[in-house]
């Protein structure tokens, strides 16, 4: 409970449950995030990458979830890299943020990684190579590459297998599965460019803390229904309205709840943990960026909502003049 110090006016502020995967706790989250992300950027066109599992994976990544999202991470990273080093492409080691997605508009099981990615790379003697105004990478070469990397250390890997998948244990119907993962077409998708770098941060923040659904997408929850909107890709990108049941609705929801500990963003190549300090300042001096030497201000909660909204949250409504004060309340849950 807070009151206002001037009038004595009483707010209650209730305690936010801080799951990652609940839609009101991220918004924060994200704000601090893309923030801190302004100062990566470089003065260059950035492309929007997107790696998806074929259907006939969906499952065996939902019964080995943390082996198999963090083989569809790698392999997706790995692809670019290698194809971007090559000189027919780029010729150079490109930086990207990958982000793990695990559903479709209909909360189905569809696991696929977002990538953001600078339209340039370093060199091997310390230059900056700009790409093409189009992707560097032709969409059909990332797609053929992905598919041989993934199936490559997907084979050695020793999964487990229940349900209708206990079949594969048979080495015929495991061989036939393989021939139809090799033979099917991957789907690989690049968007076009970004025009600025706010555009960019604007963009990521869609993207990073975003969970299964937004609660804005929620129409209406009866006792035994819930009916959402959904964009169907299939169909022209119509908007439709879906009708479940409360069970199915919690079962799909719950399919895109991550291991405990999972790391679903991840940042590669000069833009890695490991080469930033170094690589990403040369990147930023080659192609005339702002270089940071302050790290950035970690901000309050109320300091980051005035920043946001340009409103101070603690003024009392009531009066106009005096500011809330916590005068008892919860300890906060623990964090899941």
């Amino acid at each position: 409970m807070d009151a206002c110090d001037e009038c004595g006016h009483i707010k209650i502020s209730y305690n936010s449950c801080r799951n990652r995967h609940c839609p009101k706790c991220q918004a924060l989250s994200k704000e601090r995030w893309v923030m801190a992300r302004n100062d990566d950027l470089l003065p260059v066109p950035y492309f929007h990458v997107v790696f998806t599992l074929p259907d006939e994976l969906s499952m065996p990544a939902f019964q080995n979830q943390g082996v198999m999202y963090d083989l569809l991470l790698k392999c997706a990273h790995g692809t670019l890299r290698e194809l971007a080093a090559d000189k027919k492409y780029l010729g150079a080691e490109v930086g990207c943020i990958s982000i793990l997605h695990t559903w479709g508009q209909n909360l189905n099981h569809h696991p696929h990684v977002h990538m953001i990615v600078p339209g340039g790379g370093l060199t091997k003697e310390g230059k900056w190579r700009d790409s093409r105004k189009k992707f560097f990478i032709p969409v059909k070469v990332m797609a053929r590459k992905f598919r041989g990397k993934f199936l490559h250390h997907f084979k050695q890997m020793n999964l487990e297998w229940s349900g209708g998948l206990q079949e594969l244990r048979d080495p015929k119907k495991w061989q036939e599965f393989l021939n139809i993962l090799y033979q099917k077409n991957w789907y690989v998708y690049c968007k076009r460019p970004f025009k600025t770098s706010n555009s960019v941060i604007s963009y990521l923040g869609r993207y990073t803390h975003r969970v299964a659904i937004a609660n804005h997408r929620i129409l209406s929850v009866r006792d035994t229904e819930v009916s959402f909107k959904w964009r169907d890709y299939r169909d022209e990108k119509k908007e439709k309205v879906m009708t479940l049941s409360v069970d199915e609705f919690m079962r799909r929801f719950l399919l895109h709840i991550l291991p405990p500990g999972f790391t679903k963003i991840r940042h590669y190549g000069f833009l890695s943990p490991a080469a930033k300090k170094k690589k990403l300042t040369l990147c930023k001096r080659l192609t005339g960026a702002k270089i940071t030497i302050k790290a950035p201000e970690k901000l309050s909660y109320v300091e980051l909502m005035k920043c946001l909204t340009g409103h101070d949250i603690t003024l009392c409504p009531h009066c106009g003049k005096g500011h809330f004060v916590p005068i008892s309340g919860l300890s906060p849950p623990v964090a899941v």
